[in-house]
């Protein structure tokens, strides 16, 4: 389905047909899935780097400090 058409069924559900709001559902529970799933992997890395950053500024603020 298309992204086009989507957005014109939402914009007129009340007027749309069953099979046309079963697959808006179906589309719109995938995006959801896939979008959740980025979310979940995005966070991820963000705490890695965050981590590693944080351990990398450590040890070089102790460098520098008993330099």
């Amino acid at each position: 389905m298309e992204t086009e058409e989507v957005l014109k069924i939402l914009s007129n559900y009340k007027n749309s047909s069953n099979k046309e709001l079963t697959d808006v559902l179906g589309f719109l529970e995938q995006d959801f899935n896939k979008t959740k799933d980025l979310l979940i992997k995005l966070t991820k890395h963000l705490d890695i780097t965050e981590n590693s950053y944080n351990k990398c500024f450590e040890e070089y603020k102790k460098r520098m400090n008993n330099g």
